[in-house]
């Protein structure tokens, strides 16, 4: 092979290496942008926070088959700016209504099908 031909090859190399260096940074360049662009709509959306709930919370009616009859939901984003206690107590408060909830519908059901009632659902009402 004469020795010009070695130049050749490496001026392919190189300038093959480039080309792919460009497309890899016009991809980053266009998946950048487009994180940004992204990133600026989740901003806006988020920017605006939903008032605290507290007094004002979103009044909600219950289901058809628990027991209460019309619940107080905190409103969105009430988990962040409540403390602790009141949002443990919040949990404790709600699961207690859905265990009480799925104990009605259960005595109720054993009701309609004639079958006896658990001594654990009688002793619990």
């Amino acid at each position: 092979m004469p020795w010009w031909s070695w130049i050749l090859i490496w001026i392919a190399l190189v300038a093959v290496s480039l080309l792919f260096y460009g497309v890899l940074g016009v991809r980053l360049f266009r998946q950048f942008t487009t994180t940004l662009r992204e990133l600026s709509e989740a901003a806006d959306r988020f920017s605006h926070l939903p008032a605290p709930a507290g007094p004002d919370a979103v009044p909600v009616t219950a289901d058809a088959g628990s027991a209460g009859g019309a619940a107080l939901r905190p409103a969105p984003g009430d988990a962040v700016f409540a403390s602790p206690a009141r949002m443990r107590h919040d949990y404790h408060a709600s699961k207690f209504a859905r265990q009480e909830a799925r104990r009605l519908r259960r005595m109720q059901r054993k009701k309609d099908r004639g079958q006896p009632q658990a001594l654990r659902d009688i002793e619990a009402g």
